[in-house]
C-alpha cells in the first residue's frame, strides 16, 4: 500500500469539493493515530489498498460538505435533538433485527444507510427522487457479489437503518476501521480514548439530517457505544437505552467471523487468533463499563431484552419496549412490523460458525472474561422493564 498521508489526504478533500473549513480540529488526534497505525500494521490487498485510503478521504469530504452547509445555514445548530432511544449490546444480540422493526414506527427517525454514508445536502432540501439513494442500492449490490455472506450475517438494507458508525468515522473514532484492516495499535488507543468530540460532532449531523424535515424522536444504534457511555451522555443527557443480551460465548464467535468476512474482501493476511482476542477483550471491557455507567444512577433509562425473546416474539417485545418508553404502537406500524418480520425471517439462512479454537477461543475463557456482565444480565432480564 502506498504510505498514507495526512496532508494529501486533506488536498484530495479539499480538490473533491472545492471547500476547504473542516470543522474542528480534534477530529486530528484519531486520523493521525489511524494513518500511523495503517501505515506500519496494515496488510492490505490490492482492493484495500484502494478503498481504505478512499474512506478516510471521504470522511474529510463529508466533514467538509457538513461544515459548508453549516456556514451558510447556522440555524440548523438551532434543532432539538430530544430523548433518543439508543439501542446498544453486544454485537450479534439482535440489535440490527430489532433496528429494522423500530424502522417501521411512521412517528420515528431511523438514521438510514444512504444518509450516514452523504448526509449532504440535507434530505429535506432535495426534490423528486434523491440520487444517493439509487447510488446506495448500487454499492450494495456490488458488496452482495463480493460478500453475499455478508449479507446472511447482518441483514442490512442501503434503505433501512445503519449503525452510527459512518458518523463516528467523521471524528476518526470508529470500530469500522478496525474491521476493514489489522491495526491493533489504532484498536488498543480507540477503546480507551475521549469519544466527547465524536458524539458532538455525530449530535451536528443528526440536526442537519433532521433540519427542514418534522420533529421526530431518533432510533440510533451502535455495539459502540457500549465502550463510551459516559462520553455519549454528555451530548445525549436525555437518551433512553435499549439494551439486546445474548450469551456472550455465542457473541464472540459470531462477531470474529463477521470480522473475518469484512476483512478478507481487504486483507492481504488475516490474523483470526488476533480478532479472537481483540474482540474478547474490547466487549469484555465494553461490559464492565455498562455495568459502572447503570450502578452509577443510570439504570432507569435502560430497558432490557434477550435475544431469543425478541426472536420468538419479536411485535410482543417492541409492544414491551414502547411501553415503558410510553409511546403508542399503530397499526401502521405494526403492520410494517410484520411484514419486515416475515421476509427478514423467510429470506434468511441459518449461520454455521467456524470452530471456537480458530480463533483462539474456548467457553471457559469467554466465560470468565464475561462472569460479571453474566450474573448482571440475568438480573436485569428478570425484573422485565424498569418503571
Amino acid at each position: 500500500m502506498t504510505v498514507l498521508s495526512i496532508d494529501h489526504l486533506h488536498e484530495m478533500a479539499r480538490t473533491a469539493t472545492g471547500l476547504s473549513d473542516f470543522g474542528d480540529s480534534s477530529y486530528l488526534e484519531g486520523l493521525e493515530v489511524l494513518v500511523k497505525s495503517l501505515n506500519s500494521e496494515a496488510k492490505l490487498n490490492e482492493l484495500g489498498a484502494m478503498a481504505v485510503p478512499y474512506m478516510l478521504m471521504n470522511s474529510l469530504v463529508q466533514r467538509l460538505k457538513i461544515e459548508d452547509w453549516y456556514q451558510r445555514h447556522p440555524e440548523i445548530d438551532d434543532e432539538q435533538i430530544t430523548a433518543p432511544l439508543i439501542g446498544i449490546g453486544l454485537p450479534r444480540t439482535g440489535s440490527t433485527a430489532l433496528s429494522n422493526l423500530l424502522h417501521e414506527d411512521p412517528n420515528a427517525k431511523s438514521l438510514l444507510t444512504w444518509e450516514s454514508a452523504e448526509p449532504c445536502p440535507p434530505p429535506s432540501t432535495v426534490q423528486g427522487d434523491d440520487p444517493r439513494i439509487a447510488e446506495a442500492i448500487k454499492r450494495h449490490e456490488e458488496q452482495m457479489i463480493r460478500a453475499p455472506r455478508m449479507f446472511q450475517l447482518v441483514p442490512t438494507s442501503p434503505t433501512g437503518p445503519f449503525e452510527c458508525q459512518d458518523l463516528m468515522a467523521l471524528d476518526f473514532k470508529s470500530h469500522q476501521f478496525t474491521a476493514f484492516a489489522h491495526i491493533p495499535s489504532y484498536a488498543d488507543w480507540f477503546v480507551d480514548s475521549n469519544l466527547d468530540s465524536t458524539y458532538a460532532y455525530e449530535k451536528r449531523v443528526l440536526k442537519l439530517l433532521q433540519w427542514g424535515s418534522p420533529t421526530k424522536p431518533w432510533r440510533l444504534k451502535c455495539p459502540s457505544h457500549l465502550l463510551f457511555l459516559d462520553h455519549l451522555n454528555k451530548s445525549f443527557p436525555d437518551a433512553r437505552f435499549v439494551m439486546t443480551h445474548r450469551d456472550p460465548a455465542e457473541v464472540i464467535l459470531s462477531v470474529a467471523d463477521v470480522y473475518v468476512e469484512v476483512r478478507k474482501q481487504f486483507a492481504s493476511e488475516i490474523d483470526r487468533e488476533y480478532i479472537g482476542a481483540a474482540n474478547l477483550e474490547q466487549w469484555s471491557k465494553a461490559m464492565e463499563r455498562v455495568i459502572e455507567f447503570r450502578d452509577g444512577g443510570e439504570d432507569h433509562r435502560f430497558y432490557d431484552l434477550d435475544f431469543r425473546q425478541v426472536q420468538n416474539d419479536p411485535i410482543g417485545s417492541v409492544k414491551g419496549l414502547y411501553a415503558w418508553l410510553g409511546e403508542e404502537v399503530t397499526a401502521e406500524f405494526e403492520t410494517g412490523m410484520n411484514r419486515w418480520w416475515s421476509e427478514f425471517a423467510s429470506n434468511r439462512e441459518q449461520n454455521v460458525h467456524s470452530g471456537p479454537a480458530e480463533y483462539g477461543l474456548n467457553d471457559v475463557a469467554v466465560h470468565n472474561a464475561f462472569i460479571n456482565y453474566n450474573n448482571r444480565a440475568a438480573r436485569w432480564l428478570s425484573q422485565g422493564w424498569p418503571v
